[in-house]
C-alpha cells in the first residue's frame, strides 16, 4: 500500500490567532489531502483540499464573507484531479473519499469525483445536512459545494464498526478499520468539527502516519500542547473537547515518538511530507 501527501491550495489567516503566538499579519495554510493506494479498495482519498466549486460557491451572500476572512489561492495545477492525473489515476479511478469533516476547505473537490464512494463519521454530516445562509457560514460549510448526488453515494461509518486500537496508539483506544484488514483506521477527534475523523495509515514497514485534519493547526501544537488563542474557540464545535483532544495527540506524541502525525494545514508538515512530483 502507497500514501501520497498532496496540497490543493492554501488560504491566509492570522499566526497569531491559530498559533497562541507571533505576529497578527496572514501567514500560509496549506490544505492537504492524501491519496491512499490500497492494494483490495484502489485508490481511496482522504479529504479533497480546496476546488474550483469553492470560488463558484463564495461569489454570492453570505459566503463572500468565507472567501475575505481566509483568502484561498489555488493553482490550476494543483486541483486534486490534475495532480492525480500525473500520476496516471482519472477522476472515475478514486473509489472512495473519505472525508474527516465538512469544512470547506476539506470537501471543495468532492464533485470531481463521480464515482466514489462517500465515507465519514455520522455525526460530521447531520451537524452540516440543510444549513443554509449564516448558519452555513459559521459552520465554516458550503452547501454548494457538496455534490448533488451525495447522499445516494453516503457510506456513512457505523456507531459498531469502532474497535480496539493497538496500545501504541494509546490514549486513542478506538478506530474504524475501514478495509479489514487494519491498515487503515478511523479514528474519531472531536471538538474542532463535529463528529470529525482523522487516519491511522500503516504502509509495509514505514512508521504508522496519523492524518489528524484540524485536530491541531500546527505541527508545534501538539508538540509543545499549545492550543491556539481564544479567539479560535469561536470557531469550534466544542473548545473543551478540542483541548482535550490535542493533550491526546501531545501524549501519543511523547509516549509514541514512532508515529507521524500529520495536521492538514501545517507548513511544516507540508514541507517535510508532500510528495513532490
Amino acid at each position: 500500500m502507497k500514501v501520497t501527501l498532496l496540497e490543493a491550495g492554501h488560504c491566509q489567516f492570522p499566526a497569531h490567532i491559530t498559533h497562541g503566538h507571533g505576529g497578527w499579519g496572514p501567514a500560509r495554510f496549506p490544505a492537504l489531502f492524501a491519496l491512499i493506494e490500497h492494494p483490495q479498495a484502489g485508490p481511496v482519498l482522504f479529504d479533497t483540499g480546496y476546488g474550483t466549486a469553492f470560488f463558484s460557491a463564495t461569489r454570492r451572500w453570505p459566503y463572500q464573507l468565507y472567501a475575505r476572512l481566509l483568502p484561498v489561492t489555488l493553482r490550476e495545477d494543483q486541483l486534486a484531479v490534475h495532480q492525480l492525473a500525473r500520476r496516471g489515476l482519472r477522476p472515475g479511478d478514486i473509489t472512495q473519499v473519505i472525508i474527516s469533516h465538512f469544512h470547506a476547505d476539506h470537501v471543495s473537490a468532492l464533485r470531481d469525483f463521480p464515482a466514489a464512494r462517500y465515507r465519514y463519521w455520522p455525526q460530521a454530516w447531520a451537524a452540516m445536512r440543510g444549513r443554509r445562509g449564516l448558519s452555513a457560514l459559521k459552520a465554516a460549510y458550503l452547501p454548494e459545494v457538496m455534490p448533488p448526488d451525495f447522499e445516494a453515494r453516503a457510506q456513512p461509518l457505523a456507531a459498531d464498526a469502532l474497535r480496539a486500537l493497538p496500545p501504541e496508539f494509546a490514549p486513542f483506544t478506538h478506530g474504524a478499520d475501514l478495509f479489514g484488514d487494519e491498515t487503515v483506521l478511523a479514528v474519531p477527534l472531536p471538538g474542532h468539527a463535529m463528529g470529525q475523523v482523522g487516519l491511522i495509515v500503516r504502509a509495509g514497514q514505514a512508521a504508522p502516519l496519523f492524518l489528524v485534519a484540524d485536530a491541531c493547526w500546527h505541527s508545534s501544537a501538539f508538540r509543545d500542547n499549545r492550543p491556539p488563542h481564544a479567539l479560535a474557540n469561536l470557531l469550534f464545535a466544542d473548545a473543551a473537547q478540542y483541548r482535550a483532544t490535542l493533550h491526546d495527540l501531545h501524549t501519543l506524541h511523547t509516549q509514541s515518538p514512532g508515529v507521524t502525525v500529520v495536521p492538514s494545514h501545517c507548513d511544516e508538515a507540508r514541507e517535510r511530507y508532500v510528495t513532490p512530483e
